[in-house]
């Protein structure tokens, strides 16, 4: 079997393996966020982050939820980890945002933090920092066994297919699930542009 069959068959099997119900119910979470004008800010690192990026955009455009990701602000993010360390990058960023209880952190992580390995920390206390604002906690990530799985209030798990392949399945279903997501006939208020143009 080549590389290209044994990836997409492990795509296949993680399509067959999600749970439309959770899925469904992330929906209607953010629906809530829609109608309280909350606002959504998206968490990331790596590949993650450049996926919060693109999910911005499309809850911005096409949901209308207002949205914001923070690794977009390349100046403050720099700033903050020279000065204040990587750690509390997102903490902060998310104080001077006066993140509050209408609002969600909507995180993209592989692992989504581990304390005892001290792996991702700036997801960590921006989780534990969202839940003091009471604000919602949704992630989307690819083990259970992290610290966002265990304290999110929705998180979908992306199935782990093949352990050596746990970071790019992660980061492409973050994007399918976003975009599914975006186009949740719950949550869409605007049409996309192909989709609303004329086939001749």
């Amino acid at each position: 079997m080549s590389f290209s069959k044994k990836h997409l068959d492990e795509a296949k099997k993680i399509i067959e393996l999600l749970d439309p119900e959770q899925i469904e119910k992330l929906a209607e979470d953010l629906l809530i966020i829609k109608k309280n004008s909350g606002r959504l800010f998206f968490l990331g690192v790596g590949g993650s982050a450049g996926n919060c990026s693109h999910a911005v955009n499309d809850f911005r455009k096409i949901v209308g939820i207002e949205s914001y990701s923070a690794t977009d602000n390349v100046s403050e993010l720099t700033a903050r980890t020279n000065d204040e360390g990587w750690h509390s990058i997102f903490i902060e960023w998310l104080k001077v945002s006066k993140l509050g209880k209408n609002d969600a952190i909507f995180i993209f992580s592989v692992g989504g933090g581990n304390l005892k390995k001290n792996i991702s920390p700036n997801l960590i206390n921006a989780i534990d920092f969202a839940q003091k604002k009471d604000a919602k906690i949704f992630s989307i990530v690819g083990r259970n066994d992290g610290y966002a799985a265990e304290k999110s209030n929705r998180c979908i798990i992306i199935p782990n297919v093949n352990s050596e392949a746990v970071t790019p399945h992660s980061e492409a279903f973050q994007s399918v699930l976003w975009h599914l997501l975006v186009s949740h006939p719950k949550l869409k208020s605007n049409e996309t542009k192909w989709e609303s143009e004329k086939i001749k």
